[in-house]
């Protein structure tokens, strides 16, 4: 009997590691808790996990986000957004034949050991099945993270994951908290409706223009930055090209940050301050009623407030203690592999620091599916526990300690942790059939 695996979730993680399995002849079934391909790019998805909003589009460009055997359709925005991302999701399952090999409306409770080095997959329904592997696609943007002073404030509260369109906060003084992508897109979205909006910033940011030159900055930053450059000299060179184009942040009310941060940038931000439109505020020390206080000692009245602060992992179908997660951190082997769980593998549970998330579950499903078919030998515990101590080091090292940094991966840095697995896995291979038992 073949190999047979489970895939959790029909967004871009779940698709693409059906994708890779399915073409190396693996049995695969896709569960997926709602009626519809796409995921969180489905506006309105019925899930009940979606967080995509009415003007949502892609922060990198379609060309360095896609999988990378299968392009965007030629003609498409250099950006684009989620009505287009979600047609191309579906273009993809019908081009590769996935869609037969999904079971929607299918909300897996449990997955679970099976016995023999097999896993069990149990739906709502009351049905299960048994598996050789279960791949976990499922994302990381269900479960909104909440700041502690929530119930503290009496006027209108809500979450980046549950705001879709600006109509509603027409007329009203709005605080968005955060300074990350969704918080920065809802404030230029809103601000042209609200009688105020004001964005609070806790930590240093540096607001990177969309486009420089007539093309995407991040190909700017492309021919600029080489890979043998320390961070210092990237950040030098980031700062120069946002001062040219925004000023420095201080003068919209920012700091500068002095460590590496995600990158933020979007095409209108800056313009909605420069028309007044936005104002910034630092962190929060106090909320009562409808009134906040920051922390410089200014305190300002609102009717509305959309926190932006992020996500915790939601793995409710995992029982605790085969859950990969220590407080906000992941304990996976290059955000992938178990390391206490043989056949249990993740894709798409990080946040790329530039460049595309997209390209980056594929070489991930792709290494899944080199691992569950034996054309890569698995990582013993020692390589497990290197690479492990290796990428902590790496985070403590270059980002803040904060929750929002626990599933930030550096593309660089992570490629060559996969590069070196790879070498590692192929000699074991290569080892293993010189010296058979």
């Amino acid at each position: 009997m073949g190999i047979r695996v489970a895939v959790i979730g029909a967004g871009a993680a779940g698709l693409c590691s059906a994708r890779h399995l399915l073409h190396r002849g693996v049995e695969t079934v896709v569960y997926e808790i709602g009626s519809c391909i796409g995921g969180l790019w489905v506006f309105g998805n019925d899930n009940g996990l979606s967080p995509a909003y009415d003007s949502l589009h892609l922060n990198s460009e379609a060309k360095v986000t896609a999988y990378k055997d299968f392009p965007f359709p030629q003609g498409s925005p250099l950006y684009p957004d989620h009505r287009q991302v979600r047609e191309y999701l579906e273009a993809y399952a019908e081009n590769f034949g996935i869609t037969p090999h999904i079971r929607f409306c299918s909300r897996v409770t449990e997955v679970a050991p099976a016995g023999s080095g097999r896993w069990r997959v149990s739906l709502e329904d009351g049905s299960s099945a048994e598996f050789d592997a279960v791949v976990v696609g499922s994302g990381h943007q269900g479960l909104p993270a909440h700041p502690n002073w929530r119930h503290d404030f009496t006027g209108e509260y809500l979450h980046s994951h549950s705001y879709r369109i600006p109509e509603p906060f027409r007329g009203k003084r709005v605080l968005v908290v955060g300074m990350g992508n969704s918080a920065v897109d809802i404030a230029a979205d809103i601000c042209v409706v609200t009688k105020s909006t004001t964005i609070s910033a806790r930590s240093p940011v540096l607001m990177m223009p969309r486009m420089l030159f007539g093309v995407p900055t991040s190909r700017v930053l492309g021919r600029l930055e080489k890979p043998w450059m320390p961070w210092p000299i990237r950040r030098t060179i980031r700062e120069a090209l946002t001062r040219i184009v925004h000023g420095r942040m201080e003068q919209w009310g920012f700091v500068t940050p002095k460590s590496r941060t995600h990158p933020t940038s979007h095409p209108s931000l800056m313009s909605h301050f420069v028309w007044d439109r936005i104002k910034a505020k630092p962190g929060i020390a106090s909320v009562k009623g409808q009134e906040v206080t920051f922390v410089d000692g200014t305190n300002e009245t609102y009717d509305s407030v959309i926190v932006a602060t992020g996500y915790q992992v939601d793995l409710p179908f995992l029982a605790p203690q085969l859950r990969p997660i220590d407080g906000h951190r992941l304990e996976l082997f290059l955000r992938v592999v178990h390391p206490a769980q043989p056949g249990l593998f993740f894709v798409g549970m990080f946040n790329v620091a530039g460049g595309g998330n997209i390209r980056m579950m594929d070489d991930q499903a792709e290494w899944v599916t080199d691992l569950v078919t034996g054309q890569l030998a698995s990582p013993d515990q020692d390589a497990i526990r290197a690479g492990m101590k290796e990428e902590q080091a790496f985070l403590r090292k270059h980002y803040p300690a904060a929750p929002r940094y626990a599933l930030e991966l550096d593309p660089v840095f992570y490629r060559k942790q996969l590069q070196r697995e790879f070498q590692r896995a192929r000699g074991a291979r290569n080892n293993s059939q010189r010296n058979p038992k």
